[in-house]
C-alpha cells in the first residue's frame, strides 16, 4: 500500500497526459465513442506508459497541481495539434461546396456533433476510414506513450511556451492548414471557376438561356465526375498528410522539450 501512494501521484500525471490527449485527438474524440472507453483506454495506456518511464517520486502539494495543469495543456496541445491536420479535408470540402452550390445545406457531422459540409464530412470520413487502415490509431497510441521520451514528467513545458516558440510553430501550422486546403480544392474549384466562366459568356451572348435554370445542375455534374475521377488519387494525398500531421506532433514535442 505504502508502494502504491508513493506513485500514485505520477500515474496521475500521466493520466492527465493521456486521457486530455484522447478528449481532442482525432477519431478517439468522436461523438459516437462512448466515454467509458475514452476513461479505460486512457487508463490501461497509462498503466502502460508508466512502466516504461523513469520518474521521481512526488506528493501531492502546490507544485503537484502545476504540473498536472502542465501535463493537460501537453496532452491538449498534441491532440489539437493532431485534429488540425484532419480539419484540411473539411475545409477543402467547404471550398467546393462553395463553387457547387451545396454551401447551403450543411449537415450534421456524427464525428464532432456540429454542422458541416457535405463534401467535407465525406471527406473526413473517407480519411476517418483511410487513417484507420493505415493504423494511424496505433500510431497514435505509440506517439502519446513516445512523448515521455521528448517531455518527461519533470518539464518545464511552460516556460517553452512562454518563449512564445510554440505560439509560432501553432500560427505556422494553421497557415500550413488552410494552404493545405486550397490546395486539395484547387483542381475542382479551377474546374468549376472555368464553368461559372463559359455560362457567364452563354449568358451574353445568348440572353434567351436560362442560366439558374442550366448553371446549377450543370456545375453538380460536373463537379461529381470530378471527384469520381480524383478519388483514387485520395490514397496518396491522405497517406501524405497524416506524415506531416505526425511530424508536426514530433515537432511540438521537440519544442516543449528542447
Amino acid at each position: 500500500m505504502g508502494v502504491i501512494l508513493q506513485y500514485l501521484p505520477n500515474l496521475l500525471l500521466v493520466f492527465c497526459r493521456i486521457s486530455s490527449f484522447f478528449v481532442v485527438a482525432p477519431v478517439f474524440s468522436a461523438k459516437n465513442v462512448p466515454m467509458q472507453f475514452k476513461i479505460g483506454l486512457a487508463f490501461f495506456i497509462s498503466l502502460l506508459a508508466f512502466s516504461t518511464i523513469d520518474q521521481n517520486a512526488m506528493v501531492f502539494d502546490s507544485v503537484y497541481i502545476v504540473a498536472m495543469m502542465k501535463e493537460i495543456v501537453i496532452g491538449l496541445l498534441l491532440g489539437f495539434v493532431a485534429y488540425l491536420f484532419f480539419t484540411v479535408v473539411q475545409i477543402s470540402g467547404s471550398f467546393i461546396d462553395m463553387q457547387m452550390g451545396f454551401s447551403m445545406a450543411n449537415i450534421i457531422d456524427p464525428m464532432s456533433g456540429t454542422q458541416s459540409p457535405i463534401l467535407g464530412n465525406l471527406k473526413f470520413m473517407l480519411a476517418v476510414l483511410l487513417f484507420i487502415t493505415f493504423n494511424g490509431d496505433h500510431y497514435f497510441i505509440h506517439a502519446i506513450v513516445d512523448s515521455y521520451r521528448w517531455v518527461p514528467l519533470s518539464n518545464e513545458a511552460f516556460a517553452h511556451i512562454y518563449n512564445g516558440q510554440v505560439s509560432e510553430f501553432l500560427l505556422i501550422s494553421f497557415a500550413k492548414v488552410f494552404a493545405l486546403a486550397f490546395q486539395m480544392a484547387a483542381p475542382m474549384i479551377a474546374a468549376l471557376f472555368l464553368i461559372d466562366v463559359g455560362l457567364g459568356i452563354l449568358a451574353r451572348t445568348a440572353p434567351q438561356f436560362n442560366i439558374f435554370v442550366i448553371g446549377m445542375p450543370l456545375k453538380v455534374l460536373v463537379g461529381f465526375i470530378l471527384l469520381t475521377l480524383l478519388f483514387p488519387s485520395f490514397l496518396n494525398l491522405f497517406s501524405e498528410l497524416f506524415t506531416m500531421m505526425f511530424g508536426a506532433m514530433q515537432k511540438l514535442l521537440e519544442l516543449l522539450g528542447s
